[in-house]
């Protein structure tokens, strides 16, 4: 019955008026075949009937009314009632699809019930009963109908509710089985690896205060260790937060993310830390990397991070690397290679991790491509991160752009 809504949708009624007065006229003027031409009272009521039903279209209440008054001044004046009584039907139509309370429709279904039979009051017993049964047509066929289309109107309006709280219930569910997820994620970190970590830090200090006769370059690395467990378990701690609040917050970044101004001080620590390790570094940072957002910041530091651990991992402690980061027209040029010739860690194993793929997530959320692979014999991994576009739609994933290939 899903025609029928539409068919007689409250939008269309001025439409559907239209339509009745253009058939009431052809009915007056090819109709009047074989008949006695309409009379002049009967093209003005029928005339009165067309207008009401156009200026009330949208009073179903008042069309009714008004109907059913030139209806009642029709019975005694004219023969044909035909035009007056569709339209005192209609309006009765129209008032049972839009009336806000069914006693309205039920009481006008009266009203020109009523004056249906107030025309055949003292007629022959056969000619009354034919009057009465031609309230089926004239009352009870508009009634049904009306009462169709309300009962299709209120089982779509049923519907819509019941597929809205479903979703609401799926989105609910969703959203606790997500908080669940990063609550046994939150436990794992932790009551694991922030509890070694921790203990690795802690181990690490009573090293440094009961060995005091160490050779100074191995108290500085102690240091160094000490520092990176104790920075390493304070980013554990604030992930953890992040995970079990996430509300509480403003998102990851607003925990772990850096001050866009302090970021050529995180690169150059990011370097120091490298070199420490033993890799020679040379590095080219733009000064304007302060200028960046929060997100790019990140991002860029995090790229750099990761980078040269895998050169420290895979390239070995006495390989030489060149670190640059450049601003250019608000995008973001970043690179990193090595020449691959130090001498590896055999305490690294080959394979197996995920830095690259990490790296390749990140730089596309931000609409960037990340090529990483050998030049030489070693390894380059670069980017370029677009401008963010101050007209773009929030939350819509910017499109990547290539990456202009650099000379090895």
């Amino acid at each position: 019955m899903g025609w029928v809504g539409r068919l007689f949708d409250a939008r269309d009624t001025l439409a559907r008026m239209l339509l009745l007065d253009l058939s009431g006229v052809g009915y007056l003027v090819v109709g009047a075949h074989g008949r006695p031409a309409p009379t002049a009272t009967q093209w003005l009521l029928a005339v009165a009937a067309f207008t009401v039903a156009l200026l009330c279209h949208r009073r179903p209440l008042l069309n009714l009314l008004i109907q059913s008054a030139l209806l009642v001044a029709a019975l005694p004046l004219v023969d044909d009632v035909t035009i007056n009584q569709v339209g005192a039907s209609w309006a009765l139509l129209e008032l049972t699809m839009r009336a806000a309370r069914p006693r309205t429709f039920w009481l006008a279904a009266g009203l020109v019930a009523a004056i249906d039979l107030s025309h055949v009051i003292g007629d022959p017993l056969r000619q009354a009963l034919t009057g009465v049964f031609g309230l089926a047509v004239t009352v009870g066929l508009p009634l049904l109908l009306g009462l169709v289309v309300r009962t299709t109107r209120e089982l779509a309006r049923q519907a819509e509710e019941r597929a809205a709280a479903e979703q609401r219930r799926h989105e609910s569910e969703s959203r606790a089985a997500r908080a669940d997820e990063r609550a046994a994620i939150a436990r794992e970190l932790h009551d694991v690896l922030a509890h070694h970590v921790a203990s690795m830090v802690l181990r690490v200090g009573v090293a440094r205060h009961v060995l005091t006769d160490l050779d100074p370059r191995v108290g500085e690395v102690f240091g160094d260790v000490h520092r990176t467990g104790t920075a390493a378990l304070t980013d554990l701690r604030r992930l953890v937060a992040v995970l079990r609040d996430p509300d509480g917050v403003r998102g990851d970044a607003a925990l772990t993310a850096i001050e866009p101004a302090a970021l050529p001080a995180a690169l150059g620590a990011a370097v120091d830390r490298a070199r420490q390790a033993g890799v020679t570094v040379e590095a080219d940072v733009d000064p304007a990397v302060g200028t960046l957002d929060a997100v790019r910041s990140q991002a860029v530091l995090r790229l750099t991070q990761e980078a040269l651990t895998n050169v420290a991992k895979h390239a070995g402690a006495a390989a030489r690397a060149r670190f640059t980061v450049t601003v250019v027209d608000g995008a973001v040029h970043w690179a990193v290679s090595d020449d691959g010739r130090g001498a590896a860690s055999a305490v690294v194993p080959a394979g197996g991790g995920h830095g690259i793929v990490g790296m390749r997530e990140r730089v596309e959320v931000l609409g960037g491509r990340l090529e990483a692979g050998p030049t030489g014999e070693g390894w380059r991994v670069r980017t370029v991160l677009p401008p963010t576009a101050p007209d773009r739609t929030p939350g819509a994933a910017p499109r990547p752009r290539p990456v202009t290939p650099e000379p090895a």
